[in-house]
């Protein structure tokens, strides 16, 4: 009735830096089109806007040579102002992913995706393997089987808080339905340490409140007492200094990274210490829950409670890793 088509996503593939347009006419040969998409305006630009968030595009047909303000959202990569041959690959691989994602490909990508992190992993660069994970997490997050509708991002605006509650809520089940008596998980604590052959050793703490990375309540340790590799060791030395300052909140569950070695040692500082603590690790080989009795619980890959023991796992490894590299500068600059 208002004399305009309906709207399409544009893609000009055949460009040395593919825009993400939306338009009305498919009128150039050398760009892909996804639509029409009738009566979907809304919903197609908050569908763009959640893609953009996971895999940053440029959308301007004439950018200027500076950084613009979506680059300081992180919705931008600025293609001219950072132009290289490695920034043109990843850009490109962006662009391919997003494709994938329009065409409903979404397994192909988290294949993808996880081979890269994993491979980041390998060699040793846990802040890019995390950058990874995060855009994992946000296409799991938004495709899983609990979220209904795109357009829901938009309309819903506790959505996020309601899928972090939909996290807590299904380890609640899982953790009591095996026998661990949580009555609460506002606080989740996780430990983690790194080292190498014993030197520069470290432990991590971090805290998630209400299913989110609270960076305020980080803590990390130097340990002082060894310098031969011994993991147990460390983290009672890393626990035991924790628990000893009363003036930090404590959390409602302590989750060590790691197997039945790890909890019993977790299990032996809280004794000592007389807290009543819960206390769980997190098997990396399978996922597997390891509880206070060093039972190991099985839990489903897909279910939300372990993807936030494993978001909150990985945050701590991160962290540990990151605290002990700088350590290492330091004593390698020192020399």
């Amino acid at each position: 009735m208002d004399d305009k088509a309906y709207l399409m996503i544009k893609i000009t593939i055949k460009d040395k830096y593919p825009l993400v347009l939306t338009v009305r006419r498919s009128d150039d040969k050398n760009s892909i089109y996804f639509g029409p998409f009738p009566n979907a305006a809304g919903a197609l630009r908050s569908v763009l806007k959640t893609i953009r968030k996971i895999f940053p595009y440029q959308s301007s047909l004439n950018h200027d040579k500076k950084i613009c303000l979506y680059n300081h959202l992180g919705l931008c990569p600025c293609p001219p102002v950072f132009d290289s041959p490695e920034f043109q690959k990843e850009y490109r691989k962006n662009i391919e992913h997003i494709i994938d994602f329009l065409n409903g490909n979404t397994r192909k990508i988290l294949k993808e995706l996880n081979k890269e992190r994993d491979q980041l992993s390998e060699n040793e660069q846990f802040e890019k393997a995390n950058l990874i994970q995060s855009k994992i997490m946000a296409i799991q997050l938004i495709t899983g089987s609990f979220y209904k509708n795109q357009v829901e991002l938009d309309t819903n605006p506790n959505l996020m808080d309601d899928l972090l509650q939909k996290e807590i809520d299904d380890l609640l089940s899982v953790l009591n339905s095996n026998n661990v008596q949580v009555k609460d998980l506002s606080r989740i604590e996780c430990f983690d340490i790194s080292n190498i052959s014993g030197t520069n050793p470290v432990a991590s703490m971090v805290t998630f409140t209400k299913g989110q990375k609270d960076s305020s309540s980080y803590r990390k340790f130097k340990i002082r007492g060894l310098d031969t590799p011994n993991d147990f060791a460390m983290m009672e030395e890393a626990l035991t200094r924790r628990l000893n300052h009363p003036e930090w909140s404590m959390p409602d569950l302590l989750v060590v990274d790691g197997g039945k070695g790890q909890v019993s040692t977790a299990v032996k500082v809280l004794k000592n210490l007389g807290s009543k603590i819960t206390v769980i690790g997190l098997a990396k080989r399978e996922e597997t829950i390891v509880t206070s009795d060093l039972r190991e619980i099985s839990v489903s890959k897909n279910s939300p409670g372990l993807k936030l023991l494993m978001r909150i796992r990985d945050e701590a490894h991160r962290f540990a890793i990151t605290f002990h590299r700088k350590l290492r500068s330091k004593s390698f600059i020192s020399k």
